[in-house]
């Protein structure tokens, strides 16, 4: 085999590969985005309260108010669900004027694992993140 078919093949085969990694992604996506609507119309019926949802500034420099409610995911209020269902993270850099004035959040994709990549002990699946804010939600479907 040749340089040229060599190089083709291997362009070829990380190409399948990327697709592949893509559709998974999407299938995850799509999976934890049904957890999380489930979730939001579970936690709505059961009275779970809202609250107004805040964006932290990266390195800790302030916060900002927003627009929406839900729910935080995890301790440190870096990711939420809202009341429709939607993903937030809510990390961002944020200038003087979004401190006083708040930011718009828009969706984000939803991992069915919060954090993943991160630190040891930093990820949480997204069903358990869901149950310690309303145990037994997911027996509910």
């Amino acid at each position: 085999m040749d340089t040229d078919e060599w190089s083709r093949r291997r362009r070829e085969a990380a190409g399948a590969h990327a697709e592949a990694l893509d559709r998974r992604r999407r299938a995850d996506a799509r999976r934890a985005q049904e957890m999380l609507d489930g979730f939001a119309a579970a936690a709505a019926a059961a009275g779970l309260p809202a609250e107004a949802l805040r964006v932290q500034g990266y390195g800790g420099r302030g916060s900002a108010r927003t627009d929406t409610t839900g729910w935080y995911l995890r301790a440190d209020r870096t990711v939420a669900v809202g009341t429709d269902g939607s993903f937030y993270v809510l990390t961002a850099r944020l200038s003087v004027t979004d401190r006083l004035r708040g930011v718009t959040l828009r969706p984000a994709e939803p991992p069915l694992v919060i954090g993943s990549g991160g630190k040891d002990g930093d990820s949480i699946d997204l069903a358990t993140a869901l149950e310690r804010l309303l145990p037994g939600w997911g027996a509910r479907d």
